[in-house]
């Protein structure tokens, strides 16, 4: 079976490691009951480990030359592969409004685009996990006060608990990309509502960060009430420095105007 032409154009880097692909497959063995969709399978070699697990899974690849290889090599995923663009793809025309997990290696390139698409299913995702650029992935798990806590931070830890799982060489990869990788599992938390207006805790925390340098105060200058009261020693901090819950303050204190 001829192997897959890695594009650079989608980012494909495509894993070698055996060992490493069953430890990703791993991460979801707590998870088995649950549909799985799996992001840029490429040659199937996370494929393969997640059907020998029992994961009922689907597949969505973009790449055509990679969706030939993988119907010609899977006779499991007969009828469950997709061939579309990830990003753009209605998630609920798949699954409609019933649980699912996201496994994928991710490109790099659209790696953050693709977790703030999980947001959007945030009520249907349970567990997502995966391999993407180190930095990206611990940027993801990073704490407050962190110099890499920033956006997709704040927005996606107040959904999901978030682990770093652990780093993948170099070396592993056909073609070796010029970067570590880092593999991340996101679990699904107990909130349902975060206390305040979804829409603009997005857009408080986006312009926090747009000027991360900056004090709160300045940042978000004609954001906040004339009257600050007791929160202006919330305002002094800058934007790594707030947790989940202080940017929800933040974020009533700006709609309280």
């Amino acid at each position: 079976m001829q192997q897959v032409k890695a594009k650079k154009y989608l980012g494909q880097h495509f894993l070698t490691d055996l060992s490493v692909a069953s430890r990703i497959a791993g991460t979801m063995d707590n998870y088995k009951g649950v549909p799985l969709l799996e992001i840029g399978p490429g040659m199937g070699v996370l494929t393969q480990f997640l059907l020998k697990n029992g994961h009922d899974l689907k597949v969505v690849e973009l790449d055509d030359e990679s969706v030939v290889y993988l119907k010609d090599r899977f006779d499991e995923l007969d009828g469950r592969i997709i061939a579309a663009d990830f990003l753009k793809l209605d998630l609920k025309s798949v699954y409609g409004d019933g649980m699912f997990n996201v496994i994928g290696n991710y490109p790099y390139n659209i790696s953050s685009q693709i977790f703030f698409k999980i947001l959007e299913y945030k009520d249907q995702v349970q567990c997502c996990s995966g391999m993407l650029q180190r930095e990206v992935a611990q940027r993801i798990a990073a704490p407050p006060g962190s110099k890499t806590y920033g956006i997709l931070s704040v927005l996606l830890q107040a959904w999901y608990d978030i682990e770093y799982l652990f780093t993948v060489d170099e070396n592993v990869f056909d073609p070796p990309p010029k970067v570590k990788s880092g593999v991340i599992r996101l679990v699904r938390n107990n909130v349902t509502e975060l206390g305040c207006d979804e829409a603009m805790f997005k857009t408080v925390v986006k312009t926090a960060f747009g000027q991360r340098r900056k004090t709160l105060r300045n940042s978000l200058k004609g954001m906040l009430p004339a009257d600050v009261g007791d929160s202006a020693s919330l305002l002094s901090l800058r934007p790594e420095q707030l947790s989940v819950a202080q940017f929800v303050k933040l974020t009533n204190l700006v709609t309280a105007r």
